[in-house]
């Protein structure tokens, strides 16, 4: 019953922030709705088990690509106004949220960090451990395989970008 609850809580809060993203007049705007819809991708990703990948959701995209598209838009300038009228009463609720999340997230790992796994336990599905034994037993040559691929794409790139630089 809860799942359900929070399963369409998320959901409906993804969908409303993706449509703000889209919607929205300011750049800003639409990267902080677009935020939103990457923490409630991550949380419907813990509810199914798949904890790399909400991890990888939150740091990944979440935090590195968002905060890059921030950056361009700041550095762009393009409405000076806007984050003028953002109110700091907002800003401090907004903070003070994240920080008390923040806390009982961290409060509940280090208390679960405490009890010893079983030696002949298996490693639950979605956490690295098993991503990783999945990554380097089963799936060991399309992991290589890729990683030539992209060293391919790479070196291509800096030829193409070479040649357009010489001319």
């Amino acid at each position: 019953m809860a799942e359900t609850v929070f399963f369409y809580l998320f959901t409906t809060l993804m969908v409303l922030s993706a449509l703000s993203v889209v919607f929205s007049r300011r750049p800003i705007y639409s990267v902080l709705s677009l935020l939103i819809a990457m923490f409630c991708l991550a949380a419907l990703f813990v509810m199914l088990g798949a904890y790399l990948v909400a991890a990888l959701q939150v740091l990944l995209y979440a935090g590195a690509v968002l905060v890059l598209f921030l950056f361009v838009i700041m550095l762009l300038n393009l409405e000076p106004e806007a984050s003028a009228r953002m109110r700091v009463f907002t800003l401090r609720t907004t903070g003070t949220l994240a920080a008390l999340l923040l806390f009982f997230a961290l409060f509940g790992i280090l208390r679960g960090a405490g009890q010893p796994t079983p030696p002949g336990a298996q490693a639950t599905p979605g956490t690295v451990e098993s991503v990783g034994r999945l990554i380097f037993t089963t799936y060991l040559l399309p992991f290589e395989l890729t990683s030539f691929l992209i060293l391919a794409a790479i070196i291509g790139a800096v030829t193409l970008a070479k040649q357009h630089s010489n001319e």
